[in-house]
C-alpha cells in the first residue's frame, strides 16, 4: 500500500459515490414493478435488493475485468483523468435521477471515461473495437431481446389458468414477482457493482500498486459491493416513480414476466463479461411486458423521453469528463476545482429535487401533490404501436385470466353516457 497517495485516495473515494450513486438510481430496476404491483412494500423491496446487490457483488469479476483493461488503454493513463471520468458520471447520473430518467448508469460511466482519456491521450487511448463489442451492441439488443422475451411471455401467463383460479393464480404470480425481482437484483449486483470495482482497479493499475490485468483485489470487491447496496437501500424513488407508473399500468403477471426476462439477459451478459446497461435491459422488459397484455398502454411519450436520455448519456457525460479533464491537467489547483464543482453542482440537483420529493410514501400515487381521479392514469390513449398489435392479437380464451379481467373491467367502469353539457370537462391524466 506504499504506493497509495492522497489522489488515489480521493479517485477511490469518489468511485464509491459514483456506485452509491448508480445503486439508487439503478434500485427501478429490480423493485419498480414489485412496488407498483403491491406485491411487495417500498421499504421492503428496497431492502431485498440491497442485500442481493451485495451478494451479486461477489458472484464474478468479469465486467470488472472488461472496464479496467479493455474500455481504455491502461498505460499511460494518469490518475486524474480517472478522477475526470467519475465527475462526468456522477454528475449525470444526478441530473437523470432529478428528472426521474431512467437512463444507464453504466454508460455515464462509459462516457465519462472516454472523453477523459480523448482529452489526456488522444483517440488512441480508447479501444475502439471492445467498445463496439462489449458496450454499443449490447445497448441496442438487450432492450430489444428482454422486451420481446417479456411481450411472449406476458402473453403466455394470462393463458395458463382458467378463470375460477384467477385470483389464485395473481397471488401466484406476485410470489414469482418477488422471487424474479430478487433475481434480478443479484444480476444487478453481478454487472453494475463490477463496474466500480474496474474503475478503482484501473486507478490502482495506474499508480502501480496492482499489475496490468490483474483481477480486483478483495478489497475492492467488498467496498464496490457495500456502496451499492447502501444506495440501492435509500431508494431512488423518482426513477421508481417512472419504471413503475410512468411507462405503462402493470399487473402481477406482466412484472413477473418483464423481471424474468430482464434478469435472464442480465445474468447471461455478466457471464459474457459484457457491460450491459441494466436500465435499458429492464426498461425494454417493462415495455414488452406492457404490450403483452390484451388492452395494455405503453405510455410513449415517457419512453421517447427515456430514449432521448439514453442517446444523450454517452455523449453527455463524455464531454463533462472531457472537460474535466482539461481543468485537471492544468495542475493542483484544476483537480481541487473539478472536485468544489463536483459538490457544489450535486448540492444544487439534491435541492432542486426538495422542492417535490419522491418517496416511499408517495412513489405509487397517481398525482405527488394531489389524489388522481378515477381512472386518470389511464386517460393517456394507446400509442401507434399499442393500437397496433390489439388489433392483430387475437382474444383471450374463454375463461382465462385475461378475459375474466376485461369482464371485470367493463362491468366496474360504466359506459359514458349521453353528454351533459352542464359537466366540467374530466381532468388529464398526470404527468409523469
Amino acid at each position: 500500500m506504499e504506493h497509495i497517495t492522497l489522489l488515489l485516495a480521493i479517485v477511490v473515494v469518489t468511485a464509491l459515490v459514483f456506485d452509491f450513486t448508480n445503486g439508487f438510481h439503478d434500485t427501478a430496476n429490480a423493485m419498480a414493478t414489485t412496488i407498483s404491483t403491491g406485491a411487495l412494500k417500498p421499504k421492503t423491496a428496497v431492502a431485498m435488493s440491497a442485500v442481493l446487490n451485495l451478494v451479486g457483488a461477489f458472484l464474478s469479476v468479469e465486467v470488472a475485468k472488461t472496464i479496467s483493461g479493455g474500455i481504455i488503454n491502461e498505460e499511460g493513463i494518469r490518475t486524474e483523468v480517472i478522477f475526470a471520468a467519475l465527475v462526468g458520471a456522477i454528475l449525470w447520473n444526478l441530473l437523470t435521477w432529478l428528472l426521474g430518467l431512467p437512463s444507464s448508469s453504466s454508460h455515464a460511466l462509459f462516457g465519462g471515461l472516454i472523453g477523459a482519456a480523448v482529452m489526456s491521450a488522444g483517440w488512441s487511448a480508447v479501444n475502439g473495437s471492445t467498445i463496439v463489442t462489449k458496450v454499443l451492441i449490447p445497448a441496442v439488443a438487450a432492450p430489444l431481446v428482454a422486451g420481446i422475451a417479456a411481450m411472449v411471455a406476458t402473453k403466455l401467463t394470462y393463458r395458463i389458468k382458467a378463470a375460477p383460479e384467477a385470483k389464485a393464480t395473481a397471488k401466484g404470480f406476485r410470489a414469482g414477482q418477488i422471487a424474479s425481482a430478487g433475481l434480478v437484483s443479484l444480476a444487478h449486483g453481478t454487472n453494475d457493482a463490477q463496474k466500480t470495482m474496474g474503475i478503482i482497479t484501473l486507478a490502482l493499475v495506474a499508480n502501480g500498486v496492482v499489475s496490468p490485468g490483474s483481477n480486483p483485489p478483495v478489497w475492492v470487491i467488498a467496498s464496490a459491493g457495500l456502496a451499492i447496496a447502501l444506495g440501492t437501500y435509500l431508494g431512488g424513488w423518482r426513477i421508481i416513480r417512472t419504471m413503475g407508473k410512468g411507462l405503462t399500468d402493470l399487473q402481477p403477471q406482466q412484472g413477473f414476466a418483464a423481471q424474468t426476462s430482464s434478469a435472464t439477459v442480465i445474468l447471461a451478459s455478466s457471464h459474457l463479461g459484457f457491460s450491459l446497461s441494466t436500465t435499458q435491459s429492464v426498461s425494454g422488459a417493462v415495455m414488452g411486458a406492457g404490450l403483452g397484455r390484451k388492452g395494455g398502454v405503453v405510455r410513449w411519450s415517457t419512453a421517447t423521453r427515456m430514449f432521448v436520455a439514453w442517446g444523450l448519456t454517452l455523449p453527455a457525460a463524455g464531454l463533462v469528463g472531457a472537460g474535466a479533464e482539461f481543468l485537471t491537467k492544468q495542475g493542483t489547483w484544476g483537480v481541487v476545482l473539478v472536485a468544489a464543482l463536483l459538490v457544489a453542482g450535486s448540492a444544487v440537483i439534491w435541492s432542486l429535487s426538495r422542492r417535490k420529493p419522491v418517496d416511499r410514501h408517495n412513489v405509487t400515487a397517481d398525482d405527488l401533490d394531489a389524489p388522481a381521479p378515477a381512472g386518470a392514469a389511464d386517460a393517456e390513449p394507446a400509442g401507434v404501436v399499442t393500437t397496433a398489435i390489439a388489433v392483430v392479437s387475437p382474444p383471450p380464451p374463454a375463461g382465462s385470466v385475461a378475459a375474466v379481467a376485461d369482464e371485470a373491467l367493463k362491468t366496474t367502469i360504466p359506459s359514458p353516457g349521453p353528454a351533459d353539457p352542464a359537466a366540467p370537462p374530466a381532468a388529464p391524466a398526470a404527468a409523469v
